[in-house]
């Protein structure tokens, strides 16, 4: 197994890249943007695996919108939730980083989208989360399970995440997160 150590902490605001072998199907090669870690645990959104579903037929009466859903994990997935740089635009939402802001008022977000206001960059759609329990992060990163890195505005709104992971890793600091940015998903067809 490949030695590698996590030198940022978590927190609200971070990424967390999935390590190279993780075989979980929810969390094989993911990018999770935590939006929540304190002592109750932690809570983020996947921010790599679009689904092939679209918002508008998810939801009756949501107007058009082109960009795809995303799993944001295997937590409440029959519940929609929604990142975004708008700011103060969308009543009641909560910044989390930096210009990034996490729910607020849904109807204004419709509107805002009938209007055509929004721009695909500025807004992502999850349909569930990914979360942990007290302790239950910082455990599996202990296990290296997950390595934490910085977020970058461009990589959350960013809608094609083909190559996020890979993307993310090499910017860590580290001669082995380049080489892990490499690693085939699948050894045995390399």
């Amino acid at each position: 197994m490949f030695e590698f150590q996590s030198k940022i902490n978590p927190a609200q605001g971070k990424f967390l890249l999935a390590e190279p072998f993780l075989e979980d199907p929810y969390f094989k090669r993911s990018v999770v943007y935590l939006v929540e870690h304190n002592e109750k645990g932690s809570l983020g959104f996947i921010l790599n695996k679009p689904i092939d579903l679209k918002i508008n037929n998810a939801l009756v009466g949501f107007p058009d919108y082109t960009e795809s859903l995303y799993l944001g994990g295997p937590v409440q997935r029959d519940q929609l939730y929604f990142l975004h740089r708008l700011g103060n635009r969308i009543e009641k939402s909560i910044e989390i980083a930096d210009g990034v802001f996490w729910g607020g008022d849904f109807d204004a977000v419709k509107d805002m989208i009938e209007s055509k206001i929004i721009q695909p960059d500025e807004i992502r759609f999850f349909v569930g989360y990914a979360g942990w329990t007290t302790d239950q992060l910082d455990d599996e990163i202990k296990s290296k399970s997950w390595i934490v890195a910085n977020a970058k505005q461009e990589d959350i709104f960013n809608h094609d995440t083909r190559h996020l992971w890979s993307h993310v890793m090499k910017g860590l600091e580290g001669k082995e997160f380049t080489i892990m940015s490499n690693f085939p998903e699948d050894p045995n067809l390399n």
